[in-house]
Parts: structure tokens; C-alpha cells; sequence
């Protein structure tokens, strides 16, 4: 019987009789590959793994008491949520290099302390190549089995002969079922490989972890169907080139999301970073104009963050305007404001802001800081060291309240500041430390007040 081609969009899945450019259905450009569709006459894809229960009342249902397993990394339990619960798919993704598969490796590792079973399944690396990664991590072997197979049918034989408590696929890109036409990594073997690997997680009880590459756009490669399909996604944002590695919860059914773990990459493998807030100010240099301080949150843990302004003049008909660490527009809409509102002459200048560390913040709770170091630069005005700013900046000017405040000061006073500059609107939660409080209501009265 004649096999029929199509062009299948990588991204979203949609299908098309010819090649297309750019997908109708997601916009993505260049993302069509050619695959071979079965005729309709052919059996239906067989499950490999059976998983069904019959109906049953809640009350009925019984539960474990310890069903969150402590794997003694600290970063890593936490922004799972306070441990990693079983039977659950996981999904790690971060571009080539990042310590994917080092923090995998030291995973099953610190599981194998517990005497817990991994198995480890490598589809780009032979057994050779991953024990090499082993020894050089100065890592033990006992309870660790390794397996070196794209195959998706052999890979669920040797789960059910070994009955691990934990695997970890390196990576689902590579996993292939032999009953799908397509290629690895392609939109129909990747949503189907997961698929397979979460009823063998649900019906198992064990934890599945997946790795997964990601696209020059920095997502998560194959469908997006993929990140519906687990339960946890994790995805380390740094660059390759940086110390250190941050890794970020995007997604938990069974814990809080936009919680982070900083990593430092050593020779020995993924290093703790115990205090993120002392580790961004280590380098900092306090008599310098342009430089201001602030506490921001991720997920549930607060840690202070060093932002960094210069101004300069310049030449050219439009000035440069290069962020990094915050979001583009919310920094122009600061200038903005610092320029309308608080009489800061920023028109022809050229202007960089820059958030120490490598850290990408997403929170407005930042902006006070922000707009502070940019004053600081354009009026050559040292911030004292001892200052935080803590605010988000509306634009008419005015400085509005932000949440956990509380958790926010109590970090400051631990690193030693003494001053914060907080929103007026805050003053009705008093703080019980010894910070002297300095409410504005606006950013020129947080200027005035400093300088």
C-alpha cells in the first residue's frame, strides 16, 4: 500500500500536503519537516504500558504518608516543592552544556544514598562515555544502572526487568517508538514517547525524569504539548559560559512555581550556592555612581540583587538604550518616567542597565532600584552602601506598595543594610528589625531623599 507523505509543523503539529515557510496555525517560521503517514487501513498504535483504574469514591482512596522522597540536594528539593514525589514525570530542559545531565547524574547518585534504584538511560552518550562523567564527578556506582538505548520498547523491557524506583532518560529528543514513522525529536515521536513514559510513571509509581533540548529561541524543543504532558518542568536559564547555573521552576503540580536554584559549575560537578544575596554583592564597589540595591522574590525565597546603571552622552541622532536582566520595555517606561516625572534629563544620552549576576527578574518590586541607578549615573551621586529600594513605579511617578515586605527587609537586615527606602503605602505592616524606614510616596522623593 502507497505511503503518504506530509509536512508536519514541529512546533504546533499542523500538517500540510506541501512545505510551507511559515506555520498558519503557530506563526513559527521554518519548523515543517517531511514524514511518512501510515494508511488508515494499518492497526492502530498499540499502548505499550496499560494503565486504568475503575471508578472509585475520593474518600476511598488511600494515600502514602512519605510520597515526597528527599534527594539531600538542597536547590533542587526545594524547587520541587520540598522533595521529589513520586510517580511523577519531571522535565529538565537548558541549552547543550548547561549540567543537565551532571545534575542528573548527581541525582541518582544522592537517590542511591537513600537506597533508592535508578536506572539511567543515555540516548546520546554510550555507557562508557556516561561512567566516564561518573568519575570524574567522583561519584559511587552502587544502585546506579546504565543503559545506552533509543529504542522506546527496549527501554520500557529493561524498566520492567531491573523494577527501578527512579530513571532518567538522556534525552526524549533521541527516544524513538518503533511504531511511529517519524524520525526522533519529531512532533509525533516526541509527544508520543512522553505519553508512554507518563502512563508508566502514573501506573508504576516510580519517577520519571526526561530531558529535553531546547531551540535557538531558547523553548523547550518539540511540541508544546510536551510541558502538558509531565507534572514538573525545570529549565536552567544561564548561559553555558557563566559560573553559575540557575535553574527555574515553570511548572509543579505538586509544589509552587517560579521557584529557583543557583548552582555554581565546579570541576567536581553542580555546587550549592547556600546565599544567593551574599554571592550577587561580593564584588561590589560601593563608591561608584550608578549602583543600587534591592530585595526581590523568587517564589518563596527572598535574596538581594545589585542593579547597575551607566549614563553617558552621546552622538547619535536616536540614543542606545541596552538592558539586561529586566524586562526592555519596563526599563524604557522607567526612563521614561524618571525624565517626566522626576525631572531627570535623559533624551540625549545613552543609557545601560544591567542586573549583577546573570539574573533575568520578571517582578516590578525592582523598579525603585532600577530607576534610582539610573538617577545615580545621570547625576554622578553616589547611593550609600548600606541602602536598599524596594517599590514598584507607576507612571505618574508614584512609588506603590509590594507584597512580602516583611520577608524582604528581614534579608536586608541579615547582609547588613541599615536604610530602606520603601512605598509610603507599606508603612501600615511595621517592621520589627532595627532598618530605619524611609517611606516615598514618589521617585523624586526617593532622589530627594538620598542625595
Amino acid at each position: 500500500m502507497k505511503v503518504k507523505s506530509v509536512f508536519r509543523c514541529q512546533k504546533c503539529g499542523y500538517t500540510s500536503a506541501k512545505w510551507l515557510g511559515k506555520c498558519p496555525d503557530c506563526g513559527q517560521w521554518n519548523t515543517f519537516i517531511e514524514e511518512q503517514e501510515k494508511p488508515k487501513s494499518e492497526p492502530a498504535r498499540r499502548q505499550l504500558t496499560p494503565f486504568s483504574s475503575e471508578v472509585v469514591e475520593l474518600s476511598a482512596v488511600g494515600h502514602k504518608e512519605n510520597i515526597r522522597q528527599m534527594t539531600g540536594i538542597a536547590e533542587f528539593d526545594r524547587i520541587l516543592g520540598g522533595g521529589i514525589v513520586d510517580g511523577s514525570l519531571i522535565l529538565l530542559g537548558g541549552p547543550p552544556g548547561i549540567g543537565k545531565s551532571t545534575l542528573m547524574l548527581q541525582t541518582s547518585y544522592a537517590l542511591t544514598r537513600r537506597e533508592r534504584k535508578v536506572l539511567y538511560v543515555s540516548g546520546e552518550e554510550s555507557l562508557e562515555q556516561t561512567a566516564l562523567r561518573a568519575r570524574r564527578l567522583k561519584l559511587g556506582s552502587d544502585g546506579i544502572y546504565l543503559l545506552a538505548e533509543n529504542n522506546l520498547e527496549n527501554i520500557l523491557e529493561a524498566i520492567n526487568k531491573i523494577a527501578p524506583d527512579y530513571v532518567i532518560v538522556d534525552s526524549i529528543q533521541t527516544v524513538f517508538h518503533p511504531e511511529l514513522s517519524g524520525a526522533p525529536g519529531t512532533v509525533g515521536q516526541v509527544r508520543e514517547c512522553a505519553a508512554e513514559f507518563l502512563r508508566l510513571a502514573k501506573s508504576g509509581h516510580r519517577t520519571i525524569f526526561l530531558l529535553g533540548h531546547v531551540t535557538k529561541e531558547g523553548d523547550i524543543a518539540g511540541p508544546r504539548v510536551l510541558e502538558h504532558i509531565v507534572d514538573t518542568v525545570l529549565y536552567f536559564e544561564s548561559e553555558k559560559q557563566q559560573v553559575y547555573r540557575i535553574l527555574r521552576s515553570y511548572k509543579n503540580r505538586f509544589g509552587p512555581t517560579s521557584e529557583i536554584g543557583i548552582f555554581e559549575m565546579t570541576s567536581e560537578g553542580l555546587v550549592e550556592v547556600k546565599n544567593p544575596s551574599a554571592l550577587f554583592l561580593a564584588e561590589r564597589t560601593p563608591d561608584i555612581a550608578g549602583s543600587a540595591v534591592t530585595v526581590t522574590m523568587e517564589g518563596t525565597r527572598p535574596f538581594l540583587v545589585e542593579v547597575q546603571a551607566l549614563v553617558s552622552a552621546t552622538n547619535l541622532a536616536i540614543p542606545r538604550r541596552q538592558v539586561n536582566g529586566i524586562d526592555f520595555n519596563r526599563a524604557i517606561l522607567l526612563i521614561a518616567v524618571l525624565e517626566r516625572r522626576a525631572g531627570v534629563h535623559l533624551g540625549s544620552s545613552d543609557i545601560f542597565v544591567n542586573i549583577v549576576g546573570g539574573m533575568k527578574i520578571k517582578e516590578t518590586a525592582i523598579d525603585l532600584a532600577t530607576a534610582m541607578a539610573v538617577a545615580s549615573a545621570q547625576g554622578n551621586f553616589v547611593i550609600p552602601p548600606d541602602i536598599i529600594f524596594i517599590g514598584e513605579v507607576g507612571l505618574a511617578g508614584e512609588v506603590r506598595s509590594v507584597i512580602q515586605l516583611a520577608e524582604r527587609l528581614n534579608e536586608a537586615e541579615k547582609l547588613g543594610f541599615k536604610v530602606a527606602v520603601i512605598p509610603e503605602k507599606n508603612l501600615r505592616h511595621k517592621h520589627p528589625g532595627k532598618l530605619k524606614i524611609i517611606p516615598v510616596a514618589t521617585v523624586a522623593q526617593a532622589i530627594a531623599a538620598v542625595r
